[in-house]
């Protein structure tokens, strides 16, 4: 089949600046070398005085590239540089690795599709050819090319392998020093491929030096992994597995499959430094990956060059140049900005015009005041009573609850709510312009008095948004105490759609919500729910609220926190009074019995003949390479009128209690977003630390406790739920590998089960430091959308995606969350989810489809997902709202 076409690259402008950087970057120009420059380097120095080695990681638009970018940081000394397989023709690799001397070493990455194709493999190819005295390591896609630039053929393999396990054994050769070899040895390696270099077809140029030991392949709890709770932070699994020299020998001899039945793992040049490994030494699963790029470093240096010249090279240290010294003009749309790393995310966009705040005349000087309430919680009769009596009136117009309505097993801590009428206060509406990449949209924000302003966001809603954060100054005394991450900013929600702002080319339809609504929360009430704590906050500009003496008049939030105050403490007097009944009535509106009203059912998006045809059609995609992983999904409606939404999210909150749910009320878009997400998709806290916890993995809860004890252990070891899982993992360690520190990525915890009222979910969490000179915004636009609903790699699968799915995602698959005004962020996945928009009920369900799905198994999934929802929307359909009934909780405590 052919492959889907990329996005095309930048338009190329001209390379000075880029010159500019390359020089300083290889010190000084030396000749072109001899067509063959394999010089014998001297042995014996010390590892740790090793010089680092400058790589050239070509990207083949894969999703797991900077897990080899991270490892090579660790291993070489300093960042490689990444340079997609489009951008850069040869004359720009000859000119960088001959000329200006650059590189040490290539590595080419994983990627969709097959090297027979040239949108899938760019420049590589060329590369491979050429390159005959450059040390070259190709893994997975790479490795293919190396075998297929040599004559060899690229076929099906016996079965497509995608998250899971095979135990190899190799030939001995450098590639795989102090690595054992053989059954049972503990090598054991993850494999993301559904191509194969046919052994048969190797020419003499090539030698075979790895294969599988065997025909069984492993799942990752099957693969008798060590002990790794002791350890919190690893890369690949090489450091746990510290075996003596003679225990590699003797595994070496192990007996394995058939020649016949063996499956080809790693191939080498027989007379150029090219090497390429089918599995994929950079994966969280892997044993001995980083000592396969530790050995490649030496092979680097034995082969290439000689001691002396790496030490004579200048190395910078990647994404750590100063704004000055890069001309953004001329960078802004070069492939040199990828050089850069850490600057790449920004300098598509917003390179040049985003300053500092304290440069920012236009900027705001925040002053936070907040007071605590100890142990008040269970005296007001929780926080649902708290969030209806302070903020559920008139329909709870306008407000937000991030509700942490699920606390077991400290899965989530605090609670955030608030509403509209504060001076700061103002909602942002974003609506794309159209549905391709850099096209700007339409921005509304209105303020707390209903006066509008509108313009057209040529960057996009997140450029916006970051330049928004970026003005604002503060005062970190300000909030030193309070526990948590979120002291008041931007609280919303952004769209699927919103990808064409990140890596996606485009969107399949337009949405008819919002692409992104936000509200800038000035007061909010805050709940501990460990301590039973409330905190009441409220935020005010020292700019625009101090006189010319320096005198402030701060009013308006002193007068919110004194009546809010006010309000607790007659909830407290009445509490026995206060309870409140959701099934029958809120905030005293009644509601009563109908079977006249919304009798309409949920109609689905496909029927289950397409649903199956569209699962089998992700089966294809993934048997020819296209994909590791496609999370497949689709939509059910229903007519809504005269339904509160209010009453409907207290209900989907008792029945579905979740430690990332949410409320969101927009009046003015007539919309409302009823959230029961167990799913965190990325979290920044005030220690720079990045957290996604991504879920893979779901099941039925049992009748019986025998029943859901069974029914556990059968998720966990599901070894397709345990492939979905690893895949995802990998994919979150890339996303916040682009911009964390180097060596700081790590996964504390991989394929938990977590039960919740319904169902049983394999979670995995990973960890990693932000790179002090990213913005929180460059994190959400390096990782948006979630792996977990778009599958792998990343940019294929959305394409696939958008043409398999008929109708837009919209809010379902984005996040909702907060951006708090000191730059920190937590934000969910928005699945497990009821929009209310225009009198329609909207639920979006699907699953991840790998090579071992069963199409109606993925049916059923789907519908098990959207089961909860569905059901708590059918009985709030039979119920009447009465909106004539007076308030009398709000008039008694007002």
């Amino acid at each position: 089949m052919a492959a889907l076409r990329l996005p095309a690259p930048p338009p190329r402008t001209s390379s000075r600046a880029s010159t500019r950087w390359l020089r300083s970057f290889s010190s000084r120009r030396r000749p072109p070398p001899s067509p063959r420059r394999r010089v014998s380097a001297r042995s014996g120095a010390p590892e740790g005085d090793a010089p680092p080695v400058r790589t050239l990681l070509i990207d083949n638009y894969d999703s797991y590239t900077y897990n080899v970018f991270q490892e090579l940081s660790v291993v070489n000394g300093v960042p490689p540089v990444v340079v997609r397989n489009d951008e850069w023709t040869w004359r720009d690799v000859y000119r960088w690795v001959y000329k200006e001397r650059a590189f040490d070493n290539i590595v080419i990455s994983p990627g969709p599709g097959s090297p027979a194709c040239p949108s899938d493999i760019g420049v590589c190819l060329r590369i491979l050819c050429e390159c005959g005295d450059i040390p070259i390591l190709g893994v997975c896609l790479g490795h293919q090319a190396l075998g297929f630039v040599h004559g060899a053929k690229i076929v099906h393999a016996p079965e497509a392998i995608h998250g899971r396990l095979s135990e190899l054994e190799h030939n001995g050769c450098y590639l795989f020093n102090h690595i054992p070899s053989g059954i049972n040895s503990g090598f054991k390696v993850v494999r993301y491929h559904s191509l194969v270099i046919e052994p048969d077809s190797l020419s003499e140029d090539l030698i075979s030096i790895a294969w599988t030991a065997s025909p069984k392949m492993l799942s990752f709890l099957e693969s008798d992994k060590p002990d790794i709770t002791s350890s919190n932070l690893w890369g690949s699994l090489d450091n746990l597995f510290i075996t003596n020299q003679s225990e590699f020998r003797e595994c070496g001899n192990n007996t394995s499959e058939p020649d016949g039945c063996r499956v080809l793992m790693g191939i080498m040049h027989s007379t150029r430094p090219h090497y390429g490994v089918q599995f994929h030494p950079e994966s969280v699963a892997t044993h001995y990956g980083r000592q396969i790029f530790q050995n490649f470093k030496k092979i680097t240096t034995e082969v290439g060059l000689q001691t002396q010249l790496l030490q004579e090279k200048k190395v910078h240290g990647i994404g750590k140049l100063e704004r000055s010294q890069i001309n953004s003009a001329d960078l802004r749309s070069f492939v040199a900005t990828d050089l850069l790393h850490a600057e790449r995310l920004k300098l598509w966009d917003s390179f040049g015009p985003c300053v500092l705040s304290k440069q920012n005349t236009g900027g705001k000087c925040l002053q936070l005041r907040w007071k605590k309430f100890d142990k008040f919680l269970n005296r007001l009769g929780g926080s649902e009573n708290i969030f209806s009596v302070l903020f559920g009136h008139k329909n709870a117009e306008d407000t937000f609850w991030l509700d942490s309505s699920s606390v077991d097993q400290n899965r989530a801590r605090f609670s955030f709510m608030g509403g509209k009428g504060g001076p700061l206060w103002k909602q942002m509406t974003f609506h794309l312009s159209n549905q391709r990449v850099n096209c700007g949209g339409n921005l509304t924000i209105r303020d707390a008095h209903g006066h509008t302003v509108r313009s057209f966001l040529k960057g996009g809603f997140l450029d916006f948004l970051d330049k928004e954060m970026q003005s604002i100054q503060y005062n970190e005394k300000d909030y030193e105490g309070l526990p948590f991450d979120f002291h008041g900013g931007f609280v919303g929600y952004i769209g699927y759609g919103l990808k064409v702002e990140c890596d996606a080319s485009s969107n399949n339809a337009k949405s008819s919500t919002p692409d992104a609504c936000f509200f800038f929360a000035d007061n909010l009430v805050v709940i501990d729910h460990n301590n039973g704590d409330v905190y009441l906050l409220s935020l005010h500009d020292e700019y625009s609220s101090c006189n010319g003496d320096g005198n402030c008049q701060n009013s308006a939030h002193s007068s919110w926190l004194a009546n809010t105050e006010k309000k607790l403490l007659r909830m407290d007097a009445m509490a026995p009074r206060l309870s409140i009944n959701g099934n029958s009535s809120i905030n005293g509106n009644s509601f009563t019995r109908s079977s006249n009203v919304n009798k309409q059912r949920f109609v689905i998006e496909k029927s289950k003949d397409e649903y199956i045809r569209d699962v089998q059609s992700c089966l294809d995609y993934i048997r020819d390479g296209e994909s590791y992983e496609l999370c497949l999904t689709t939509q059910m409606k229903k007519r809504t009128d005269y339904m509160n939404a209010l009453q409907l999210y207290l209900k989907l909150r008792k029945q579905n209690p979740a430690p990332y749910a949410a409320w969101l009320n927009f009046s003015s878009e007539n919309l409302s977003i009823c959230c029961s997400s167990p799913e965190r998709f990325l979290r920044l806290d005030q220690n720079a630390v990045l957290e996604a916890k991504p879920i893979k993995g779901t099941i039925a809860r049992g009748r019986t406790p025998e029943e859901d004890e069974c029914l556990r252990l059968q998720l966990k070891y599901s070894e397709k739920d345990q492939a979905e899982n690893l895949m995802i993992v990998d994919l979150l360690r890339n996303d916040l590998g682009k911009v964390c520190e180097a060596g700081s990525v790590h996964v504390p915890r991989l394929m938990d089960v977590e039960s919740y009222k319904t169902v049983h979910t394999m979670v995995s969490t990973i960890r990693g430091t932000k790179m002090s000179n990213l913005s929180p915004v460059d994190c959400v636009k390096a990782a948006f959308p979630g792996g977990s609903m778009t599958g792998a790699p990343k940019v294929r699968s959305m394409e696939i995606l958008d043409s398999l799915e008929t109708s837009p995602r919209g809010i379902y698959s984005g996040s909702i969350g907060f951006f708090s005004y000191n730059k920190t962020f937590d934000l969910n996945i928005v699945i497990r989810t009821v929009v209310l928009h225009d009198g329609e009920a909207s639920i979006g369900a699907g699953g991840a489809i790998v090579a071992l799905s069963d199409p109606e198994s993925e049916y059923n999934e789907m519908l098990l997902k959207a089961k909860t929802p569905t059901k708590v929307v059918e009985e709030c359909s039979q119920q009447v709202y009465n909106p004539d009934r007076s308030d009398s909780m709000q008039t008694t405590l007002s």
